[in-house]
């Protein structure tokens, strides 16, 4: 299974920007950022401690949803 980080990078350099777009390229300049992670865990507490923006923990609770479903 890849990474969240790995996941996410399909949202950059999309046209629309959007939400997604905005964490996915907030997430790849943050060097920080635990790229190889794939708990939910790790990944919400760094959200916690770093928020990018206001909405970023929801935006990132619904794209976990689909990271687990798509690498099922």
């Amino acid at each position: 299974m890849r990474s969240f980080y790995h996941y996410m990078m399909r949202y950059r350099g999309n046209r629309k920007n959007n939400e997604e777009k905005r964490l996915a390229d907030w997430m790849f300049e943050d060097h920080s950022f635990p790229k190889q992670a794939k708990s939910y865990d790790e990944i919400s507490r760094y959200l916690e401690w770093n928020i990018p923006f206001p909405s970023a923990l929801s935006v990132f609770d619904r794209l976990y949803e689909t990271y687990k479903l798509d690498e099922e």
